[in-house]
Order: structure tokens, then C-alpha cells, then sequence
């Protein structure tokens, strides 16, 4: 078991990041969490085995449709104390 806190910066509010990180990460059986904050970059948390883990990382990197990930900050972190994956409400 992995857990991994990474932010994202570009173009990646406003196009639907959080709504299709969500059904990535549920469909790979993850843990965690996704939410924008105020500097216009997306946040988000991911837990479980690495290989998932790694591939959706990887993901991101693209994102959904009009996206455009410039930078990917990846951080190891503890995982979240909830089960399942959910979108966060905006920091």
C-alpha cells in the first residue's frame, strides 16, 4: 500500500478534473481524494497498491479532454482515514 499527495498546475479547473479523476480512481479500486484550491492548481490523494497508484499518476499527467497539465508535484503522504474516493469541496 502506497499514498501519494500530488498537485497539478496548467490548465486543469475548469474542465472537468475533478468529476474524471474521481470515476479513474474509483474504476482502480483507490482511496483518496480531490479538491481545486484557490491558486488555480488541483490537489489530490491516492492510496492503494502501487501499480494502480503509479498508472493513475500517470493519467494525470494528460487529464480529461481540454486539460492541460504543465506540472505534476508528487509527495508521499499517509493515506486518507476514509475508504473510497471522493471530490473535496475547493480550499
Amino acid at each position: 500500500m502506497v499514498a501519494f499527495r500530488i498537485v497539478m498546475s496548467g490548465r486543469v479547473q475548469g474542465v472537468g478534473f475533478r468529476a474524471w479523476l474521481e470515476r479513474r480512481a474509483r474504476e482502480r479500486g483507490l482511496s483518496g481524494w480531490v479538491r481545486n484550491l484557490r491558486d488555480g492548481t488541483v490537489e489530490a490523494v491516492f492510496a492503494g497498491p502501487a501499480g494502480p497508484v503509479d498508472a493513475i499518476i500517470d493519467l494525470c499527467r494528460s487529464g480529461p479532454p481540454h486539460a492541460r497539465v504543465e506540472v505534476i508535484e508528487r509527495y508521499e503522504t499517509e493515506p486518507p482515514a476514509i475508504p473510497g474516493f471522493q471530490i473535496r469541496p475547493s480550499d
